[in-house]
């Protein structure tokens, strides 16, 4: 799918930042904080980046990663109301980079009854192949 059409199939309108972003967030192939894609993105404005940003999460557009900073990433799942794109990360220690580990499988968490899990968050932390080399 086109950034355009992805944009537009999340009720976005693809405005020109918003598809910079966009952009920037699918060719990283990896979760990105606001200040990383300040620096990828440094002909727009900080506001405009983060103000994406919020409407992007929004419109369940992109899932954020908890974490100190927050990384964004492109929702590969592409439901307008829902985020169920659920998949592994990996966090280094050393060079502080997030991945996505999308082979790798999560494996099944029942919450007690009475509970209604609306997110999961499946992160794990060492050091990536390029600081172990």
């Amino acid at each position: 799918m086109i950034l355009e059409e992805l944009l537009e199939h999340h009720g976005v309108k693809p405005t020109a930042n918003r598809l910079l972003v966009a952009r920037a967030l699918q060719e990283s192939r990896r979760p990105l904080s606001l200040m990383e894609l300040e620096e990828k993105l440094e002909t727009v404005d900080k506001s405009a980046v983060f103000r994406t940003l919020v409407t992007f999460r929004d419109a369940h557009l992109v899932h954020m990663l908890d974490g100190d900073p927050v990384r964004y990433e492109l929702c590969h799942s592409h439901h307008e109301d829902l985020d169920d794109d659920l998949h592994v990360h990996f966090y280094c220690l050393k060079c502080h980079k997030t991945y996505c580990l999308d082979d790798t499988p999560i494996p099944p968490v029942k919450a007690p009854e009475g509970y209604a899990v609306q997110e999961a968050s499946y992160l794990l932390k060492g050091l990536c192949p390029e600081c172990l080399g």
